[in-house]
């Protein structure tokens, strides 16, 4: 159905502070409207291939070169090899929220780190891709001012963006407030999947991870606020089954432990996350930020009571406790008791 009148001049009034501020308001007028596209096939997510005695595992590395970070991460939950990527179409999503540097969107080097080990392992072609926030368009400016188009390029891969996309329908069962998603085609179509997202915390979505940053392949008219600002992180989960990354590459060299997503107090923490579960890297980068005790919407509640992690488990998005994750971990460089520690604070937290 068309929209009527007055909701065109509701929408074309969003566009002031665009013009006014320099921002892509082409791309922010398309982003107002309801997108179209063919209609997909939606598929289940896949059986996570990185587990032992049916175990989620998160590798967690810490260290000081982050190629190295993330080869032993990977390694630690069984290696590159347990998924089929020989000739295969790899897409990679960073988040690339702004043009801002990490931890507010992703670390390039992690990205391109990720971009070498697929491109070793065999894949027949690597893209990286994101869409930027609605009023920080347009991405492609944004992944040149991040130094994340110059670290993919370098590393092999080709670099896109889903600002001018097309789209797929997708109407994946159990989803209520989004029954029908859009997913950018590069997505759809891509073989193997891989979430490169960094370790934030987020003011209305509480925290920023696995799980928020696939909201990113979806189209902008599924953004939290525009579907029901009253239930963002149940929006955020919802999202989650439209899409199945096959690996989870987490990057906390440096994360953000209050405020955000644009901006908040930091913490040098020089560590990468690996995990084939979204929620199981989620309540583990949970776990970090609330070790900084400094937001108090993840310090007041236990990892597990989260509404991303409470609405995914609902869904079938991954694992639905702790007794189902085990952490694997291993120290590059760095004080060792001090390391020793905080991954004994995650565990109890965890497990708490």
């Amino acid at each position: 159905m068309a929209p009527s009148r007055r909701e065109v001049l509701r929408r074309a009034g969003a566009l002031a502070p665009a013009l006014f501020l320099g921002m892509d308001s082409l791309g922010l007028f398309r982003s107002l409207f309801s997108p179209r596209g063919r209609v997909g096939v939606w598929r289940p997510a896949p059986p996570n291939p990185f587990t032992k005695d049916n175990k989620a595992l998160v590798g967690i590395v810490r260290g000081g070169e982050v190629d190295r970070m993330v080869r032993e991460a990977v390694s630690l939950i069984g290696g590159i090899d347990r998924l089929a990527v020989r000739g295969r179409t790899v897409l990679v999503k960073p988040n690339v929220v702004s043009d801002q540097p990490p931890p507010a969107t992703t670390n390039p080097e992690v990205v391109g780190a990720a971009v070498r080990l697929f491109k070793e392992a065999g894949a027949g072609r690597v893209l990286v891709g994101d869409m930027s926030a609605i009023m920080r368009l347009p991405t492609a400016r944004n992944m040149e001012r991040t130094g994340m188009t110059k670290a993919a390029r370098e590393a092999g891969a080709e670099v896109i963006d889903f600002d001018e996309a097309e789209w797929v329908e997708l109407k994946p069962p159990g989803a209520w407030l989004t029954p029908s998603i859009h997913v950018a085609k590069p997505v759809y179509e891509a073989d193997l999947l891989v979430n490169v997202p960094v370790v934030k915390t987020h003011r209305n979505a509480t925290y920023s991870i696995c799980l928020k940053n696939l909201v990113g392949v979806t189209h902008p008219r599924y953004r939290p606020y525009r579907v029901n600002p009253a239930k963002w992180e149940e929006v955020v989960a919802e999202l989650n089954l439209a899409v199945h990354p096959v690996l989870n590459i987490v990057d906390a060299t440096t994360i953000m432990v209050a405020g955000g997503p644009w901006e908040g107090p930091s913490e040098q923490t020089a560590m990468i996350l690996a995990s084939g579960d979204r929620i199981a890297a989620d309540v583990t980068g949970l776990a970090l930020i609330k070790h900084f005790g400094q937001w108090d919407a993840v310090r007041a509640l236990p990892v597990w009571q989260q509404r991303q992690i409470t609405h995914a488990q609902e869904l079938g998005v991954g694992v639905q406790n702790h007794h189902a994750v085990r952490l694997v971990s291993a120290l590059q460089e760095g004080d060792r008791h001090r390391f020793d520690a905080l991954i004994d604070g995650l565990r109890k937290e965890i497990n708490a």
